[in-house]
């Protein structure tokens, strides 16, 4: 437990703190743009890269490369038998990514129409899109490197690098909507600052890889690029990431879903449902991402020197975190949506129905926030395994779903409807996913995770029942000045938290060893000091 809490609070922290920068972001963003066509186009522009990068870059490549490059670290070869793999797979990985870039700005016209064909009856919007696709694609590639390299550092237990390369994105990103904003002007064209942003959006990979590489050589890492070879290492990793691909990305290629379907609805409506995720990828990021990465090359090592029971006490501990923080959370986020899309984003082009609907979007987003984060706690049971095919199984599985029940809800209930469907499909993989590992052996619940989830459960209910009635309260304030706004915002958190902390303290929610270990951690400064 404390090497995962340490491991997981490395990378969460981190990632935070890449959140908090991604929100402050897209609060400038709606102020600056609102919810219009120059808005939506950017963040379809931003989609493609962004998309591919969490499913092939972080998903399919980052789960099938870690386990077979920890193998080889602290098997009988050691640092040369890593290296040399390493070595092989970057040499291949660069000319597929290079290929794979140039045909896709090439044929980026035709992407755009597949996903958003109605962009086309709104004059301008449909080639604002492919222009804008066309600046923010390369990014993909950079960003794909970016993820082999943390990959090399997380197989070491060097979880910070490849967490804060994130911040540096937001960074770039705020800077360009600051500048396309001083160049447009008041009044002015939008599409200035959607070109502004198209371009951060490649200068941030930029700024990624040259941090991450100097991260490697820092820590002793020498990568050689030469020419490309497929030996059966690489063969073998390739077999592997072909199947993860789907396996590792459901909620991503729902995210292609989605975005078909948002870009046939009023316009406006992808930009929303894009700001929304935003808030349902706080918790996401921080909690679901840190621990998936961190327990990855924990289980790998478990399994591959046959410990089954430490193996299943790590997903246990890991499932335990994972509900401590999301539940709560999510709970906590779809009763006071109205007052964060309101104190956040309504102000400036975004209007307050835009906060209103994105309110309701929010609501149903994180309705399948548990399952999301802990898909990324399950599918390392497999991919420590290296069996990357089963999760294929389950995420067409629950893709289906998704897709059939957009067909029925989308022209009924618009683009709540379709977030819901998300939600649901998220929490049929989950549970396809846990019954299969427990079938198997792989994992299973136990009778006092099982009582700990309850408590947990015992508290969420406290901690609702204070925010419901606190809501209303404060409601004159959450759309007022920015200190009302603050002042608000944080009597919710401050209330939420308190409720919930001291009620799953009172009931049992909390396990002892993390509270002891956490004490002694807040100690020890003091004994040092003196």
């Amino acid at each position: 437990m404390s090497s995962l809490v340490k491991s997981v609070g490395t990378i969460g922290g981190l990632t935070m703190v890449s959140r908090l920068f991604g929100f402050a972001r897209d609060m400038l963003l709606a102020r600056v743009l609102g919810a219009g066509l120059a808005a939506d186009a950017f963040q379809l522009a931003f989609t493609l890269p962004n998309t591919f990068r969490r499913l092939f870059a972080e998903g399919a490549f980052s789960v099938a490369f870690v386990p077979m490059y920890s193998r080889a670290l602290h098997g009988e070869g050691g640092e040369e038998a890593a290296a040399k793999f390493a070595d092989d797979v970057l040499a291949l990985f660069l000319w597929v990514l290079l290929i794979f870039s140039a045909v896709a700005m090439i044929v980026m016209p035709g992407i755009v129409w597949l996903l958003a064909r109605e962009y086309q009856t709104v004059p301008g919007k449909f080639e604002l899109a492919v222009f804008l696709s066309r600046i923010t694609f390369p990014y993909l590639g950079l960003i794909s490197l970016v993820a082999m390299l943390s990959g090399l550092l997380n197989a070491r237990s060097r979880f910070a690098p490849g967490a804060a390369a994130p911040v540096l994105l937001n960074i770039v990103l705020i800077a360009g909507i600051l500048i396309g904003a001083e160049f447009r002007g008041p009044g002015g064209d939008d599409r200035i600052v959607a070109l502004a942003l198209a371009i951060s959006v490649a200068l941030a990979g930029i700024a990624q890889l040259a941090y991450l590489w100097w991260s490697v050589r820092r820590a002793g890492l020498k990568l050689h690029i030469r020419l490309p070879r497929v030996t059966p290492e690489v063969k073998k990793l390739g077999m592997l990431i072909l199947p993860a691909t789907f396996g590792a990305g459901i909620y991503q290629i729902s995210q292609f879903v989605d975005t078909f379907f948002a870009t046939s609805l009023p316009q406006g409506s992808l930009t929303l449902l894009k700001l929304a995720d935003r808030l349902n990828q706080l918790p996401l990021g921080i909690v679901g991402i840190a621990l998936g990465t961190a327990i990855l090359p924990m289980l790998a090592r478990h399994i591959h020197s046959d410990d089954g029971a430490e193996a299943q006490r790590l997903q246990a501990n890991a499932f335990e975190i994972a509900t401590l923080l999301t539940l709560p959370a999510a709970a906590a986020l779809a009763i006071c949506a109205p007052a964060f899309t309101a104190a956040f984003f309504v102000g400036g082009k975004f209007t307050a129905a835009d906060g209103a609907l994105m309110a309701n979007i929010v609501v149903a987003l994180v309705a399948g926030l548990p399952a999301y984060v802990i898909v990324k706690i399950l599918n390392p049971g497999f991919f420590a395994r290296e069996d990357t095919r089963t999760p294929v199984w389950t995420a067409l599985a629950s893709l289906i779903v998704n897709i059939a029940i957009n067909l029925y809800v989308v022209e009924r209930y618009g683009i709540v409807g379709l977030a819901g469907a998300t939600a649901v499909s998220a929490s049929i993989n989950c549970l396809l996913l846990y019954i299969i590992l427990h079938r198997r052996g792989w994992f299973h619940f136990t009778a006092r995770l099982g009582g700990r989830i309850l408590r947990q459960l015992v508290a969420v209910a406290g901690m609702a029942a204070a925010l419901w009635w606190l809501m209303p309260q404060l409601q004159a304030y959450y759309a007022g000045s920015v200190i009302e706004r603050i002042g608000s915002l944080g009597a919710l958190c401050a209330v939420g938290g308190v409720t919930f902390f001291a009620a799953a303290f009172l009931v049992g929610a909390l396990d002892k060893d993390l509270i002891a270990m956490l004490t002694r951690r807040r100690a020890k400064p003091a004994l040092t000091e003196e």
